[in-house]
C-alpha cells in the first residue's frame, strides 16, 4: 500500500467531556464495534467491577475517573482508527491540551441531563482555537434528561458552536423508543431486554412510510414526522467542507452503555472525519504526505506496566514513514536515535510494529532522553509548534517520609515531572523541593503512584505561592545580582535547571517587573523547554 493510501486509510480523534458524562464508556464501546475487545467492561453502582479498558492505572481503576489520556487503535470498515481518551476531570486539564495537539478531530460527549458543563465548555473552547473538527455526541439518552432541541440550543449558545443533527431520539428516559437516524434513513429500536445487545434497525423508503407507525407506534410518529419538518426548517443541511474548516457541528444522539446509537456515530465518522493533517513547525507547515518521517511527543508515562519499570513515550507521527531500527534525530538534542521496539496500542495491548504511518501514535521506550514537546524528523532542524504548558496554581514542599526510599523517591519524582504531572521546583537556598500542580488532585496522585510504582512515600507541607515566573535575565549584570541578592528566599531552579522566581503575590510581580526591567518574568512554562 503507498503512502497516500496508509494516510487516507487512518483517522487520529480524541474524545473531550465533562467527568461523568460516559466518555470511557463510549471509548469501550467504539472498540466494542471495531472488534478490538470482545466484553465491555460493567460499572456498577459507582464501582468499576472490571476495569474499563481504557483505564489503565490503578487509581483511576479505584476512582473510577480517567487522569492519563489513553491510547487506542482499531481496524474497522478497512479504517485504521486512533482514538485518545482523555482525562475530564479538570485537575488533570493540561493532558488534555497536550493531546489535542496529536489529533485530526474530536468527538465531544454531552450527558443528556447535565447538558453542557464547564469543563466541556473550556475544552471546545480550545478545539475552536485550533479550528479542530468537531462531532456531538449526546449521550445517555435511557435516562430522563432534557428535550433533544433543549439540548441542541445549549450546545448552540453555549459552545458556540453551529450543530447539524444527523440523528433524533425517539422520546426520552422511561419512553424512549429508539433513534431515528437522518445520516442513513432508518430507525434504530432500543428493545429493553436486550441492553447489552445492538437492537436490529428497520429500514424505510421515506418518512410516510407506515411501517415506522407499526414499529414505534401512531402517536411517536407522528411527533418524529413533527420534529423532522421542524429540523429541515431551523437547521442548515450537513456540509463536510463546513465541518472539516470548524463552521458546523453534527449532533448524534446515543447511549453509550447500551451500545445504543453508537455504531451509527462511527459509521458517519469514518465518512466525513478528516485523514490525518499539516502540522506547523517553527520553520514550515509539514504535510503527511511528505516521504521523510516528522513527528513530535505530546505525552510521557512511566509503569504503563507496573510489572516491568517501562516508561514510554507518545509521539504522534506527522509525516512520513516511521521504520524500527533506523536512525532518527532527536531535533532538541541533536542526537540520532534509533528504537528496536516501537509500541502500537492495539485496545488494552501494546504490540511491536515495523513501520507506521501520518496519524498513527507509537510508543517509544525512554530512558529519560525525551520531554514533552520534543520533535523528532529524518535529519531535518524543525520544532513543531503549540504543545501547551501551563504554570502550576498549587505548590506544596515534598518531604521523603522513609529516608531509606531516597533514591526511589528522586527517581519516582524525576519520572512523573518528565511525565508532566507537575512541576519540579529546587530551592536554591536549602535545597527543599517543591511540587507545583494545575489541580489539587494532582498531589494526591503523585503520592499514590510513588508509593505503589516506586515504593516510596511521601508527605507534603503547605507553602503560599501565588505563581512561578521563568526568568530571563543577563546573570553577569549588577541588576540580577541585586534581584537574586533581595529575592534570594524566593528564587529556585527547574527541573532542567532554569532559573525561577516564585511569586507570593501579583503585587510582587508587578513591583518586581517595575524596579528590575532587565529581568524578564515568564509566566508560560513552555518558555523552559524551548530554551534548550
Amino acid at each position: 500500500m503507498s503512502l497516500a493510501q496508509e494516510i487516507a486509510k487512518r483517522k487520529t480523534f480524541g474524545i473531550i467531556a465533562h467527568p461523568d458524562a460516559g466518555k470511557t464508556t463510549l471509548t469501550e464501546k467504539l472498540l466494542l464495534f471495531g472488534g478490538a475487545i470482545q466484553e465491555a467492561g460493567a460499572v456498577k453502582s459507582n464501582k468499576i467491577k472490571k476495569g474499563a479498558t481504557s483505564d489503565f492505572m490503578e487509581i483511576e481503576r479505584q476512582r473510577g475517573i480517567s487522569v492519563a489520556t489513553s491510547v487506542l487503535a482499531f481496524e474497522y470498515k478497512g479504517r485504521k482508527i486512533n482514538i485518545l481518551d482523555t482525562p475530564g476531570h479538570k485537575d488533570f486539564a493540561e493532558d488534555t491540551y497536550r493531546t489535542l495537539t496529536a489529533v485530526d478531530s474530536v468527538i465531544v460527549v454531552v450527558d443528556v441531563a447535565k447538558g453542557v458543563e464547564e469543563q466541556t465548555e473550556k475544552l471546545v473552547q480550545v478545539c475552536r482555537m485550533r479550528n479542530i473538527p468537531m462531532i456531538v455526541f449526546i449521550n445517555k439518552l435511557d435516562r430522563e434528561g432534557k428535550d433533544a432541541f433543549d439540548l441542541l440550543d445549549e450546545v448552540e449558545q453555549k459552545l458556540g458552536l453551529t450543530v447539524v443533527p444527523l440523528s433524533l431520539p425517539i422520546g426520552m428516559g422511561s419512553d424512549f423508543q429508539g433513534i431515528y437516524n437522518i445520516w442513513e434513513d432508518n430507525i434504530q429500536l432500543f428493545l429493553e431486554e436486550k441492553k447489552q445487545k445492538v437492537g436490529e434497525s428497520v429500514k424505510f423508503d421515506n418518512i410516510n412510510d407506515p411501517k415506522i407507525d407499526e414499529a414505534i407506534g401512531k402517536k411517536a410518529a407522528e411527533t418524529l414526522r413533527e420534529e423532522l419538518e421542524l429540523i429541515q426548517s431551523v437547521y442548515p443541511e450537513f456540509n463536510r467542507e463546513d465541518y472539516m474548516n470548524g463552521d458546523q457541528q453534527p449532533v448524534f444522539f446515543g447511549s453509550a452503555l447500551n451500545n445504543f446509537g453508537v455504531r451509527e456515530l462511527l459509521d458517519a465518522f469514518i465518512e466525513i472525519a478528516p485523514m490525518p493533517q499539516p502540522k506547523e513547525t517553527e520553520q514550515r507547515i509539514v504535510k503527511p504526505e511528505e516521504k521523510d518521517f516528522t513527528g513530535f511527543i505530546f505525552k510521557i508515562h512511566a509503569n504503563m506496566d507496573p510489572k516491568h519499570r517501562d516508561r514510554l513515550a507518545f509521539v504522534k507521527i506527522v509525516s512520513g514513514t516511521f521504520k524500527k531500527n533506523e536512525n532518527y534525530l532527536l531535533v532538541r538534542e541533536g542526537k540520532k536515535m534509533k528504537f528496536s521496539s516501537p509500541n502500537a496500542f492495539f485496545a488494552d495491548k501494546k504490540e511491536i510494529v515495523d513501520e507506521s504511518f501520518p496519524g498513527d501514535i507509537v510508543g517509544l521506550h525512554d530512558t529519560g532522553n525525551f520531554r514533552i514537546g520534543d520533535t523528532l524528523t529524518a535529519g531535518e532542524k524543525i520544532q513543531f509548534k503549540g504543545i501547551p504548558s501551563f504554570s502550576p496554581e498549587h505548590f506544596r514542599y515534598i518531604n521523603n517520609e522513609d529516608p531509606l526510599k531516597a533514591k526511589q523517591l528522586a527517581k519516582g519524582i524525576d519520572q512523573l515531572m518528565d511525565e508532566g504531572v507537575a512541576q519540579l521546583f529546587t530551592l536554591d537556598m536549602n535545597g527543599r523541593k517543591i511540587i507545583g500542580t494545575v489541580g489539587a488532585l494532582q498531589f494526591e496522585v503523585i503520592q499514590y503512584r510513588l508509593e505503589h510504582e516506586y515504593g516510596a512515600k511521601c508527605t507534603y507541607e503547605p507553602l503560599s505561592i501565588h505563581k512561578a515566573c521563568w526568568i530571563e535575565a543577563d546573570e553577569k549584570s549588577d541588576e540580577f545580582r541585586e534581584f537574586a541578592r533581595l529575592k534570594q528566599r524566593f528564587m529556585a531552579k527547574d527541573k532542567y535547571g532554569q532559573a525561577v522566581f516564585l511569586a507570593d503575590s501579583a503585587f510582587t510581580i508587578h513591583m518586581t517587573q517595575e524596579k528590575f526591567p532587565n529581568v524578564k518574568l515568564h509566566f508560560i512554562s513552555e518558555f523552559k523547554h524551548f530554551r534548550a
